[in-house]
């Protein structure tokens, strides 16, 4: 090889998985486990709306996936406020990864991610969630819960203390 020849920088495979995490559930990291291996580098990235009310702040949530996903060299965490194609382009993250529950999800997320590809170029791969985990929601996890329920088979063991001591208050 020459002074003049030069061989292409490999390109970080990257994406990210969106949501508002609130709390995270043993679907969302099935998801989570699954893509991981497909990618360099995933980064959970934790949705801030304002307007909504939420049971954890930004920073618990974030706090908990980063736990849950420690095992995970590759998985990276982060908040972002705004649109999730801004958070994609400012990161450089070309692909979303959407976990899908149920065909109602397909209809809500499809138009989602062709409204972010037609905005940015950013691409959404859909993967469908574990068959065992189709009936989870964090609203129906806090709800369990609010009502003293047993999560500890729906939740990441740091979701579940999180639970637990709000359960004491």
């Amino acid at each position: 090889p020459g002074a003049w020849s030069s061989t292409p920088t490999p390109r970080v495979r990257r994406a990210a998985c969106p949501g508002s995490f609130d709390p995270a559930t043993n679907g969302h990291l099935d998801v989570i486990r699954r893509v991981s291996p497909l990618f360099d580098e995933i980064v959970v990235a934790i949705g801030v709306n304002q307007s909504k009310n939420r049971m954890f702040e930004p920073d618990e949530r974030l706090e908990m996936i980063r736990e849950a996903t420690a095992d995970l060299p590759n998985v990276k965490v982060d908040v972002f406020k705004g649109l999730i194609v801004d958070f994609c382009r400012v990161n450089d993250i070309p692909v979303i990864v959407k976990g899908l529950r149920m065909v109602s999800d397909f209809d809500y997320e499809l138009q989602m991610g062709q409204m972010n590809h037609s905005l940015a170029g950013v691409e959404t791969l859909f993967i469908p969630t574990n068959p065992i985990y189709s009936f989870l929601s964090s609203s129906l996890v806090k709800e369990i819960a609010a009502f003293g329920g047993d999560v500890s088979g729906m939740v990441p063991e740091p979701v579940l203390r999180r639970l637990q001591q709000r359960q004491k208050r």
